[in-house]
């Protein structure tokens, strides 16, 4: 099953524009919301969509772009994959960007979004949205272009070093649940 083409909303609505009128710092934040229908055109939205198998099982996917912001804003404000998750719902400069204000429920979990990430790092396709990111920052001139490169790679090579650190230790402790499983009575 892919995913659906994900088309939010390309003119900021009145809250929208409270919210933007709001922020004063993390103009990332600004920049992505503005230009997220250019950065997810349908070929790079099809090209990420790719990430996703075709199967009937299963919940229907998520769409990538959405999904693809999530980690750029987690990268660009160093959250931990819960702490994103509780953004979506509490952060509304995090609604704005992924175009959920007001949700009562995060458009996606935890788990969603780590499976994400590690097919996007695998794919190489993280180094893709980041030559699109940092391309639409040097055309538009809205963002400054120049640290945003160097600032996501380390930001997301510590997200992938994280993610490996952390498959690590759960096959470490499934291994030491097997051996103790093995010494009880």
């Amino acid at each position: 099953m892919h995913p659906p083409l994900w088309q939010p909303s390309v003119e900021l609505s009145l809250k929208e524009q409270e919210i933007i009128c709001r922020i004063r710092h993390a103009k990332l934040f600004i920049f992505l919301r503005q230009i997220r229908h250019q950065l997810f055109d349908e070929h790079f939205q099809s090209e990420l969509a790719q990430i996703y198998s075709d199967t009937p099982k299963g919940n229907p996917p998520i769409p990538p772009a959405q999904l693809a912001l999530a980690t750029i804003l987690q990268a660009y404000t160093g959250a931990s994959d819960d702490e994103a998750i509780e953004s979506l719902l509490m952060d509304r400069r995090w609604q704005l960007v992924l175009d959920c204000l007001d949700c009562e429920k995060a458009p996606f979990g935890k788990g969603t979004l780590v499976r994400f990430r590690a097919a996007l790092i695998k794919r190489r396709l993280d180094r893709r949205l980041i030559e699109r990111t940092v391309e639409l920052a040097k055309e538009t001139k809205d963002f400054g272009y120049r640290n945003l490169r160097t600032g996501f790679e380390h930001l997301l090579q510590s997200l992938a070093c994280t993610q490996s650190r952390w498959t690590f230790y759960q096959e470490r402790f499934c291994v030491g649940l097997a051996t103790a499983n093995t010494y009880l009575p």
